[in-house]
């Protein structure tokens, strides 16, 4: 039969290089196309195709035998292709032959396993040389799974050189997707192999016949020779001859390898001792290795090491290893009562705890570390909290203004909270304070800003900590399902109540001490002496409580951000609702004080319209006051309009009213202060076109004009600055602006009544006074009088004094002017009509000298006349006798124009003007 497949080649071998029998694998081109197919294979020279496993037409498996040639090439021959070529070549490495007396630091092998005669081309193929694929087809294994496979074949084995194999079993495991084509195949392959392996046995046998019969003639002479020397002679029989000299042969042998035998039992215990340190040195150094790592702080090779070491270890019997694992177990119990302790050690970051945590649970620590964690950094956040109060109530913290002592006597945990980063970025939450910031503020508001440092530094990570112990975080970074997961998922859930109860704990710890300082009055009378202490420092004025209520809303908006449940945060609400409302009342207080002591302000300088600065003080005070309400008073996001409660209505606007009412009872005060009790004798500003001119350097007012600039405060007040505070109280959200309108526009009222009658009552009693001792000076007569010649001195020096409180009304406001004067000329008018109604009787003379003198009066005021002081005038004249002679009624009129020709200059102020008499 003609070739028609090329030859085979070579060119590649898998190791390169070997001992003898060391098995290799064979691979190129047109290897053969079945096991048939080869029927050579030699590598180096030596024959191996005993050894041979052909597993395709580029692979082949077999051992290299004992080969002549230290290097040669892999040379195979098929039937198909005949002799093939090779690329590659293999290096046969000989192993050094140690003497039987040469010294080993190893225990060299007297017997091989192998047939290692070099001159047969075949011999009998050992059982390690047994096919790994007996098939010769692919191996395609299926995805039955393990469990059915043992309940179908109970106590089998899929392993050909087990007691128990089961071909079945066998074909299932490797051969499941196997078509039955292959199978077929493999059965043909099956077939040829063990056909293969008995025609190797034959010719083994063939081969080593002669062999056969030499050793059959040998034992058949012995046998002989033992037959034929049957008798007994002094040395005995020929086996005891045997026994003796193989005995003796014995005791030679072991007389000569006694020390080499006993190094090889000294080596042999030697070297196992050396195995099982070595097999088990990962064991025998844990101890060790586990302190150094846990000093370096490598927890995490730590606990793969115990975990290792208790896979392996956990369960042996053997003594020594039982020995070393419960050293293992202690360092690794003292490992987790240092985590224990470096998780519960405050203060921590959050990553440290989680960290601290993992390991725990890891290590499978006893209890719920995360838990004991949440646990101690509750009960450090109110130690803290606590601690702050302590720190200012006990008087380790100095006053306002004093300098702080060298030596830090703050407490341990406080210290330490200066130094955690947390804190740190909590304080970013303000803007940065002066260095004398701690000297000037008040210990309750510094006491507010260290609560809140506390609070956004330490519970958000407190809260963290919560979420990731709820959600399995702290186990798993991805959130993959696992059994510490589960459990910690679990042990969260049973725990919500107890750490809605902490966060509570914290917030209603934070409330009371903040109300402690603040509004001791909100806080039961056992809880004083655990949160209050503060009643010896200064009430806070309404800009501290801003800047607090300022610090508490940051610090609930902090803890908002976090997710916290709104019901867990009410209690800062409901604080942050007090302390609005006492900021609100405070202030309204404050602002009264500030009011009182206007007065002391005063320096009765009046401006063209005839005002004081003291009413402008008093806007300008209130209108900063409402500024500063601005903030307390708006209403944040969950808040309420604290203006909008019926209460606080109530109280804002009395105490509105009462701001008021202060003023205006300033306002009586300096007008009833005496002139001895002025404590600024400023001059009157005379610099307008409008005022007279020159009061002196020194000048200080009368008590007369105290009242005009005070009547001329009370109309600005009336007119202007009320009806502005109005406007101010309904921007910033007051009501009720109508009564406080009202009630102060009333208050005010009375006062300038009461001032405006002080002063008439100072100014027109003593000119009306003087008109009756004016009038009867020098015994003078109405009805024995001389011819009317002028008018009387009398009547002038009381126009004068008129004029006198005009200008005096005038330098002051002009717009008093005609009320005062109105009522001056009434009271005048009253009294010379009283005057003229007294008079029994006048005669002719007497009655034109009357009737001169009033007319005079009456012209020269007319300006000023009202209602009453014309029926005045009327009553006085028809109290005389008319006046019948034309002559007499020439003569009053001559007289007349000479009264007003004489007094024009004195006059001229009565003359009209733009103002209208007022009356009040």
């Amino acid at each position: 039969m003609s070739r028609s497949r090329q030859p085979p080649l070579v060119t590649g071998i898998s190791p390169k290089e070997g001992a003898a029998w060391t098995k290799v694998t064979i691979r190129g081109e047109n290897l053969g196309t079945g096991p048939a197919d080869l029927i050579g294979l030699s590598i180096c020279g030596h024959n191996c195709l005993l050894t041979a496993e052909w597993m395709s037409a580029s692979k082949i498996v077999c051992r290299v035998g004992p080969a002549k040639d230290d290097k040669g090439e892999i040379i195979v021959t098929t039937k198909s292709g005949g002799l093939g070529t090779s690329t590659v070549s293999f290096k046969l490495i000989r192993p050094e032959r140690i003497g039987i007396l040469d010294q080993s630091a190893v225990w060299v092998e007297e017997m091989n396993y192998y047939d290692l005669r070099t001159d047969r081309n075949k011999g009998i193929s050992p059982l390690s040389l047994r096919p790994a694929n007996p098939l010769g087809i692919d191996v395609d294994k299926g995805k039955i799974p393990p469990k059915d496979v043992e309940l179908t074949f109970p106590g089998m084995s899929g392993d050909f050189t087990s007691e128990n194999f089961s071909a079945t079993l066998y074909l299932i495991e490797n051969h499941a997707g196997s078509s039955f084509e292959q199978l077929k195949v493999a059965a043909v392959n099956l077939k040829k192999h063990s056909t293969k392996k008995n025609e190797g046995s034959l010719s083994s046998v063939k081969g080593g016949l002669s062999t056969f019969f030499e050793a059959q003639d040998a034992l058949s002479a012995i046998h002989q020779r033992l037959e034929s020397d049957g008798t007994e002679k002094v040395e005995g029989s020929m086996t005891q001859r045997l026994e003796n000299i193989l005995n003796r042969a014995s005791d030679t042998a072991d007389t000569l390898f006694q020390e080499v035998l006993g190094r090889k039992d000294k080596a042999d215990s030697t070297r196992n001792a050396l195995n099982v340190l070595q097999r088990f040195k990962f064991l025998f150094n844990l101890p060790l290795n586990i302190e150094r790592n846990i000093q370096k702080g490598d927890y995490d090779v730590v606990i793969n090491d115990y975990e290792k070491a208790k896979s392996l270890f956990g369960n042996t019997e053997v003594a020594v290893f039982k020995k070393v694992y419960e050293e293992v177990e202690t360092r690794i119990g003292a490992l987790k009562r240092l985590l224990l302790d470096k998780l519960l050690q405050t203060p921590s970051t959050l990553h440290d705890q989680k960290r601290y945590i993992r390991y725990l649970s890891d290590l499978h620590a006893a209890g719920d570390p995360a838990w004991q964690c949440i646990f101690a950094q509750h009960k450090w956040i109110l130690q803290l909290m606590q601690s702050c109060r302590d720190e200012f109530v006990g008087g380790q913290r100095v006053g306002v203004g004093a300098l702080e002592p060298e030596g830090d006597t703050r407490p341990a945990a406080l210290t330490r909270l200066g130094h955690t980063p947390s804190l740190k970025r909590g304080g970013s939450l303000r803007t940065p304070r002066p260095s004398t910031w701690r000297f000037e503020t008040p210990q309750q508001v510094q006491l507010v800003e260290k609560l809140s440092d506390v609070v956004i530094g330490q519970l958000p990570n407190f809260w963290k900590l919560w979420i990731s112990y709820v959600n399995g975080s702290l186990f798993s970074e991805t959130g993959e399902k696992s059994g510490q997961v589960e459990k910690s998922k679990k042990n969260a859930r049973q725990r919500q109540n107890d750490f809605k109860k902490m966060i509570e704990e914290l917030t209603s710890r934070l409330v009371k001490l903040i109300r402690g300082a603040l509004l001791p009055a909100t806080l039961p009378r056992g809880e004083l002496s655990l949160y209050g202490g503060w009643e010896s420092k200064a009430e806070l004025t309404g800009a501290w409580l801003t800047q607090v209520i300022h610090t508490v809303r940051g610090c609930h908006d902090a803890l908002s951000a976090l997710e916290i449940p709104n019901d867990l945060l009410q209690v800062i609400q409901d604080l942050l609702l007090d302390l609005r409302v006492h900021c609100l009342m405070v202030t309204l207080h404050h602002a009264a004080e500030d009011v009182k002591r206007l007065a002391e302000k005063e320096d009765w300088v009046v401006d063209n319209e005839g005002i004081t600065s003291l009413p402008s003080q008093f806007e300008q005070c209130l209108v900063q006051m409402l500024q500063s309400l601005k903030e307390p008073l708006e209403t944040k996001s969950g808040e309420i309009n604290v203006l909008q409660l019926d209460q606080v209505q109530d109280q804002a606007a009395e105490l509105s009213v009462s701001i008021m009412k202060v003023f205006i009872t300033c306002l009586e005060q300096l007008s009833t202060k005496s002139d001895g009790d002025t404590s600024h004798s400023l001059p009157v500003d005379l610099s307008s076109p409008d005022r007279s001119p020159g009061a002196p350097e020194g000048f200080s007012p009368t008590s007369e004009q105290r009242l005009l600039i005070i009547l001329s405060n009370c109309q600005y007040l009336e007119r202007h600055t009320f009806l502005n505070l109005a406007d101010h109280l309904e921007k910033h959200g007051f009501t009720g602006t109508e009564k406080i309108t009202r009630v102060s526009v009333d208050a005010v009222r009375e006062l300038d009544h009461n001032l405006f009658e002080a002063y008439i009552e100072r100014r027109a009693d003593p000119i009306a006074g003087s008109l009756e001792p004016g009038i009867y000076a020098g015994y003078f007569d109405w009805r024995d009088c001389q011819t009317p010649a002028g008018v009387r001195n009398y009547l002038k020096e009381a126009l004068v004094n008129i004029i006198t409180v005009h200008a005096e009304v005038f330098t002051v406001s002009k717009d008093l002017v005609p009320r005062v004067l109105s009522k001056i000329v009434e009271s005048v008018a009253d009294e010379m009509c009283r005057l003229m109604q007294c008079v029994s009787s006048f005669s002719k003379n007497g009655a034109l000298q009357a009737r001169l003198e009033l007319c005079a009066l009456r012209d020269a005021i007319s300006t000023y006349l009202n209602s009453d002081s014309n029926s005045s005038f009327k009553l006085a004249l028809d109290a005389l006798p008319p006046l019948h002679s034309g002559a007499d009624k020439k003569l009053l009129e001559e007289l007349l124009n000479k009264f007003k020709s004489s007094m024009q200059l004195q006059l001229a102020c009565f003359l009209p003007s733009s103002f209208q008499p007022v009356k009040r």
